[in-house]
């Protein structure tokens, strides 16, 4: 007994070590070269301009040839990589998925202690998650970032129009002068038109990397200025009183809708307290539910009802604005 409790433990923590190594591990020289050699590559694919890149290997999922090979033909492989690169964590799907295999594996072992084996391959399923829910989470908390910070890199850029600069100069200036994560997406909006994209290319990456509404009301607001004409700095003033001013009421709608934010949280957490509060307290009351053999259906049908009920109150207290 003694040897597999520590063998869990040392199981576990083996896995928090390498969560925190996978997924906050600084970028290599390599991978900053490999990056720089896929935007000469755009720049070849939309200017026809050839260049020599023979030698050079692809972008790799993984430097374990059979674990690339296997993840390059995955579907959605493609997918996880935008999105990973979406949350500004330096790291790769292959260490991704590696990291979701070994929590769902130890999680597997702890748990299958305690309940029957058809409870516990869930929660290891379940559990396999979680660093894909790390990633969502800090993509959406960047994207939050890049919104807020975005109407003053908007008017930064108008000022720049207004002095004389050229846009692609203005584009140079926002990339020095704004913080992080603008800084680093209009840094590569400029180096991509600096390899020869044309700017309208370069404007639809940045979108394509920054999946936001503003983000495409401001570039689409440039092409559309590019075919037609017309004073570009009064566009971008508009454009930033008018994200400002959605921020406004999404503040606001945010403030009024937190009591209804706060009960739906505490329904959906509440029967998995409950729960957790009776297996501790009343082990020999709440064990029916996973010796009785009607105690499985129960549990499944609970937890649908559950999931269509979170479901449900999330969408009410969900006000788009």
């Amino acid at each position: 007994m003694i040897w597999m409790v520590s063998g869990i433990t040392f199981g576990v923590t083996a896995a928090i070590i390498l969560g925190i190594w996978v997924l906050y591990a600084g970028e290599t020289t390599q991978e900053v070269v490999r990056g720089r050699i896929e935007q000469l590559r755009a720049a070849q694919n939309w200017t026809g301009i050839a260049a020599d890149l023979k030698l050079v290997r692809d972008e790799m999922f993984s430097t374990i040839p059979v674990l690339h090979r296997f993840l390059a033909d995955a579907p959605g492989a493609g997918w996880a990589r935008n999105f990973i690169a979406q949350s500004g964590l330096k790291t790769k799907p292959a260490k991704l998925f590696l990291l979701s295999v070994v929590i769902a594996f130890f999680t597997y072992l702890i748990v299958v202690q305690y309940v029957p084996i058809y409870l516990a391959l869930p929660a290891g399923l379940l559990a396999s998650l979680l660093p894909l829910a790390v990633v969502a989470f800090t993509r959406r908390k960047r994207l939050n970032l890049f919104e807020e910070r975005f109407p003053d890199a908007l008017d930064m850029l108008g000022r720049a129009v207004r002095a004389g600069h050229a846009f692609t100069s203005a584009l140079e200036l926002i990339a020095q002068e704004s913080p992080e994560p603008i800084a680093g997406e209009f840094a590569i909006t400029f180096e991509e038109q600096n390899y020869g994209i044309p700017v309208r290319d370069a404007l639809e990456h940045l979108a394509d990397r920054v999946p936001l509404i503003d983000v495409r009301f401001l570039v689409t607001a440039l092409i559309i200025q590019k075919d037609s004409g017309g004073n570009l700095a009064e566009i971008l003033d508009q454009l930033s009183r008018v994200i400002r001013e959605r921020f406004r009421i999404y503040r606001d709608v945010k403030t009024k809708t937190a009591l209804g934010r706060l009960t739906a949280g505490i329904l959906i957490l509440l029967p998995f307290a409950m729960l957790g509060l009776m297996l501790s307290v009343a082990h020999d009351y709440e064990t029916v539910l996973f010796s009785d053999p009607i105690g499985p259906m129960l549990l499944g049908l609970a937890a649908l009802m559950q999931l269509i009920g979170a479901i449900l109150l999330w969408r009410i207290v969900t006000i788009e604005v």
